[in-house]
């Protein structure tokens, strides 16, 4: 199956509030308003998701307005005795009063409570993530401040719709391999993120959903041979049968992958086994990895059977072949990452 690269430009949206052009891009090439959505304003969902890491850390930051409910949470992963934790705060019915950014190339998140502050903010080269929560783990509060750099040339774009509901879609960008430099203070730890080995990405989505979805993705991204090389992989999400999500860069340069299956284990009893090594191939024998799970971030919520939400972000290397576009080989080894299955009803 071949992948629609998008080719217009404009609105994202038509003057019914459906999706004008399913596909991918490498830039965004659409203006997304919310005046444009065909939906209540309950149902838009807004977010950023930065993640930085060396090979020691790795700090995931989120703001969300997820229309009935706003999210703001920070977690904090140790890979030298695979821990974490992670901590969130939340509001009621924001409707999209967080102050969200309509695009990821301009516009600042800037929001406090007694609790929290964050500021996200575009500078000049890159962009800046300032955020600060109070008694992150128990008494011990959390202090981040990183710039992020060197943006890559190519990015991940995709436009998705909903078979089964033309006023849902999904538009995202995710920006993988920027270099980092910074670091957290976590009570009495200091971690300072050098630009000689530490990345960040940023996932930015905004859209509307159905109730009831699963998906899969995975991002990874470090130095390879001399190389920033970085992934983005994912699958499940809406209607992907214009374009998948897949992508390897290499210096920053995209090279699109086909359909993808994760191969996570499963047990005997037909339950997934997130911390038995995955094998990640697609379908057109480009890519062939193992990943190897180091930490599950395990989050689970079941109010009354409406709103539901079953999470397994699992940290860990990725090792094997990548083929370019070009038909070379990418050879990965204790490429740093993670991997995720959730399923949302929402």
């Amino acid at each position: 199956m071949s992948d629609h690269l998008i080719v217009g430009s404009g609105p994202l949206l038509d003057a019914a509030g459906h999706l004008r052009e399913p596909g991918y891009a490498f830039r965004p090439p659409f203006d997304y308003n919310r005046e444009d959505i065909a939906a209540p304003a309950f149902r838009i969902k807004d977010w950023d998701y930065y993640l930085v890491n060396d090979d020691q850390y790795a700090v995931a930051l989120t703001f969300s307005d997820l229309g009935y409910v706003g999210l703001v949470s920070a977690s904090v992963m140790c890979f030298a005795d695979d821990t974490f934790k992670t901590t969130s705060e939340t509001v009621v019915l924001p409707l999209g009063r967080m102050g969200v950014p309509r695009s990821s190339d301009v516009g600042d998140i800037d929001w406090r409570n007694n609790r929290c502050s964050v500021r996200f903010a575009h500078v000049p080269g890159g962009r800046r993530l300032s955020f600060s929560m109070a008694n992150f783990d128990g008494d011990d509060d959390l202090e981040v401040e990183v710039l992020l750099d060197q943006v890559p040339r190519d990015s991940m774009v995709i436009c998705t719709p909903w078979a089964d509901d033309p006023a849902a879609f999904y538009y995202n960008r995710k920006i993988v391999g920027m270099r980092a430099r910074g670091g957290f203070r976590r009570g009495a730890l200091f971690h300072e993120f050098s630009p000689a080995d530490s990345l960040g990405l940023l996932d930015w989505g905004r859209g509307v959903w159905t109730y009831d979805n699963v998906w899969y993705w995975a991002a990874a991204q470090g130095h390879q041979a001399g190389q920033v090389v970085a992934l983005n992989l994912g699958y499940g999400f809406g209607d992907t049968s214009a374009a998948s999500e897949n992508m390897v860069f290499v210096d920053g340069h995209a090279h699109k992958l086909g359909r993808v299956d994760f191969g996570i284990p499963k047990g005997a009893d037909g339950a997934y086994r997130y911390l038995k090594p995955w094998h990640v191939t697609d379908d057109g024998g480009r890519l062939d990895l193992v990943f190897s799970p180091r930490i599950d971030r395990t989050d689970y919520v079941n109010a009354a059977d409406v709103i539901v939400s079953d999470q397994h972000q699992v940290f860990g290397t990725f090792a094997g072949t990548i083929v370019l576009d070009d038909g070379s080989p990418l050879c990965v080894d204790g490429l740093r990452g993670s991997a995720e299955h959730i399923h949302n009803k929402y």
